[in-house]
């Protein structure tokens, strides 16, 4: 009796270290749900507990167990209920997520929010949803009498093909009410309603792939990458658009699953995902699970839950599913490493891309970065040698590099921004029965609607933006805050009739097109057009069946894409990135013309990239197109270098938000003021944000820059301690961008 008595005590004294989804940088402790034995729980379970002063039920995440001081005089709440028998995510993982809310800065019950899906955070259990299906007895599997009506017949013999039976959206996708005729067949006892746990099918591959052989380039990429399975190493796989990069991505997993081990495929955006999807479908028989914003949250928990348990064997994501566990992690793979999309903007800005480098790391497994044209912190780490550079110099088959033609639009009178020299190659495309691919980077019809008889321009009431024409719609948009009204017909400052769209869009020059070329089949590819479900699907299922003539679009048509039939790419106006004051702006406009230019060509017929630009013998243009890309990038590298600028140093940005114009710079001028005693770190601001009035609130950025990592931190870490106690923070909202991509 003595000894259980000093047990209860012993335990009665543990507390629980929670982490909870709120923006407070600390820990929440609470006493063990009744019943539970706290030294049995393990770090990364989720609890269910009552939060704040209406004790609203919340999910919460172990962090640790310690002992309660009584002397505290502090009342502790007990947490409801622990959801999970062992943890979801590894100890490796979990470690992960400790080192990403010190690195980034950000409360730790966020980033543990951020690293489940959505279910799994409202404190679903982690077992797999039911699905129910339609399957035979053992009477309607013997039955061989003809039913009178025909369709009882042919959803009779249609189940018959599947002893597991099949499921409601299976039946639904036959394209007629089946339901009464399975009540019928019910009745009769010849088939019944079961429930199964929904499962990762094993897809059999669609189509017999025979892949060509390997280049010796390939090869040694393949190679390079299957000596470092077990254990860590970072590549970098720098090759050409066209240069086979995504059958190197294949061959490694092929080699990875025959080890029973399971690899993840992170890309930019969803729009690649459908493409790659198919390939790796068509590829292999192992279960294959997709993780993205435009799944419904029990496809992405079913997918993250596939993987956790090792259901699954390869996962294909974008940027949130650089977070899923790997019951068997084999290889990581990040194609197209150089996007900015792999870094999250709002909430937790955390780096996909660095992520997965910490967690292959973490894991003891290789990771390979792919790109044709790598960001400039993924050659200088290259060239330090921490990362292992590959390269696939030349495209794959008979394929061959591109055309390059500056074309100088000084002076030319352009319809609707295309010239006559691209409107006469556009002409010659088609009549060869090729395609035209034309890329201009702003959706929407025209970006101004100006009055021409005061000047009046239509600008949003919340921002210090334009509202955008969409003509389709017949509305004016705010692409920032989402403002929307609806399109004008007279000046509200002078009442004339004289409104007229200014600049260009993707709608605008769809138009022109369709005036140009009445017979071409035209597609139009932005967020706009394909905000739909399924429809992006079908439209690259109409380019490859060759049904489309002209292809118009934004950066999604610059990202990855194969589109074989494409020989002419037209580029409306590469200016835009020439002259901007982000120091990365050469560097991205780099990129986008060379990824953009690579969907030229890439089969048996040569292609041609016209530029059309008012800067003809801009430097940049000059040596991208007669050096290629290194030598441009080995260029800037240097500027960088000489600037002392990323990748050569480190920064911080803090933005700041109020309703008022004064607030956010007297909060950033404070913060410079305790920056003093810091004389490693840089400060440079509080200035306005490139837009300093969005969605009604006015906004302001301090840049903090140090050429060593540890100072920067320190300096971060100490900001953020003295902001609780700062009557400046109160009316102000602010956040912290570690390695910011975006000033904006």
């Amino acid at each position: 009796m003595p000894e259980t008595h000093d047990k209860l005590l012993t335990t009665a004294k543990l507390v629980l270290k929670i982490a909870i989804p709120y923006p407070l940088r600390r820990s929440f402790d609470y006493l063990p749900p009744a019943g539970v034995d706290p030294t049995r729980l393990r770090p990364g379970v989720r609890l269910q507990v009552p939060f704040g002063k209406l004790n609203t039920i919340r999910t919460g995440y172990l962090l640790g167990i310690s002992e309660f001081v009584s002397g505290d005089n502090i009342e502790l709440k007990q947490a409801i209920s622990v959801l999970d028998d062992e943890p979801l995510i590894s100890s490796e993982d979990f470690a992960i997520l400790i080192w990403a809310s010190r690195y980034y800065h950000h409360p730790l019950g966020e980033v543990f929010s951020s690293a489940f899906p959505v279910l799994l955070r409202q404190g679903r259990t982690a077992t797999l949803e039911k699905e129910r299906l339609l399957c035979l007895t053992e009477a309607g599997k013997g039955s061989t009498a003809e039913l009178r009506a025909p369709k009882r017949s042919q959803l009779l013999q249609t189940l018959k093909e599947r002893e597991a039976g099949f499921s409601l959206a299976e039946l639904n996708a036959l394209g007629w009410d089946w339901r009464p005729i399975a009540r019928v067949l019910i009745d009769k006892g010849f088939a019944c309603y079961q429930e199964r746990q929904v499962l990762m099918p094993t897809q059999k591959p669609t189509s017999i792939i025979h892949p060509h052989p390997l280049n010796p380039a390939q090869q040694n990429a393949v190679d390079s990458v299957l000596e470092k399975l077990g254990s860590y190493q970072a590549f970098l796989l720098e090759g050409v658009t066209g240069s086979g990069k995504t059958e190197v991505y294949l061959r490694l997993v092929e080699q990875v699953l025959a080890r029973g081990r399971q690899a993840m495929i992170l890309v930019p955006e969803i729009n690649l995902t459908p493409q790659l999807e198919e390939r790796f479908r068509a590829r292999f028989a192992a279960p294959l699970a997709v993780f993205h914003s435009r799944l419904d949250d029990n496809a992405r928990c079913r997918a993250w839950l596939a993987m956790q348990r090792g259901e699954a064997a390869v996962l294909l994501g974008t940027r949130s599913a650089v977070f899923t566990p790997l019951a068997k992690p084999g290889l990581i793979i990040l194609d197209e490493e150089h996007d900015t999309s792999f870094k999250q903007q709002d909430g937790f800005r955390f780096s996909a891309r660095d992520l997965a480098i910490m967690r292959a790391r973490q894991c003891h497994i290789p990771i390979m970065l792919g790109s044709a044209t790598p960001s400039l912190e993924s050659l200088a780490n290259a060239l330090r040698g921490r990362y292992s550079l590959l390269s696939l110099p030349e495209r794959t088959g008979v394929a061959v590099h591109p055309t390059f033609r500056i074309v100088d639009i000084r002076s030319q009178r352009l319809n609707e921004g295309l010239s006559p020299v691209l409107i006469a190659q556009i002409g010659e495309t088609l009549a060869r029965g090729g395609q035209a691919l034309l890329f201009i980077n702003r959706r929407g019809f025209a970006p101004t609607l100006i009055c021409h008889a005061c000047g009046w321009v239509a600008e949003c009431k919340r921002c210090d933006s334009r509202l955008v024409i969409h003509s389709v719609e017949r509305r004016l948009r705010c692409h920032h805050c989402g403002h929307e009204q609806p399109f004008l017909r007279d000046c509200p400052n002078c009442q004339t009739a004289d409104l007229r769209p200014l600049g260009l869009g993707t709608e605008r020059v769809e138009l022109a097109l369709a005036k140009l070329f009445p017979k071409a089949r035209t597609l139009r590819m932005d967020r706009d057009s394909t905000r739909r479900k399924g429809s992006l699907e079908g439209m690259l299922e109409q380019i490859q069946a060759g049904e489309v003539d002209i292809l118009l679009g934004t950066q999604m048509l610059a990202k990855g894409h194969h589109f074989p039939n494409v020989t002419l790419v037209g580029i409306l106006d590469v200016d835009g990135g020439l002259f901007s004051l982000d120091f990365r702006a050469g560097e991205r406009t780099a990129q986008l013309i060379v990824q953009v230019a690579g969907r030229a060509g890439r089969e048996e017929r040569p292609g041609l990239v016209l530029l059309q630009t008012r800067q003809p013998e801009h430097p940049l243009l000059r040596k991208l197109i007669r050096e290629g890309y290194g030598s441009f990038a080995a260029a800037a590298l240097q500027e960088r270098r000489e600037g002392e600028l990323p990748p050569y140093s480190h920064q911080a940005l803090w933005r700041a938000d109020a309703n008022d114009v004064e607030s956010p710079a007297l909060l950033l001028t404070r913060l410079v003021e305790l920056s003093i005693h810091q004389t490693e770190v840089l400060a440079l601001g509080p200035v306005p944000a490139p837009m300093p009035r969005q969605a009604g609130r006015f906004r302001q950025q301090l840049l903090l820059q140090c050429n060593q990592r540890k100072p920067l931190h320190e300096l971060v870490e100490h900001l953020i301690r003295q902001l609780p106690g700062l009557p400046e923070a109160k009316r102000v909202r602010w956040s912290v961008d570690i390695d910011p991509m975006d000033f904006y």
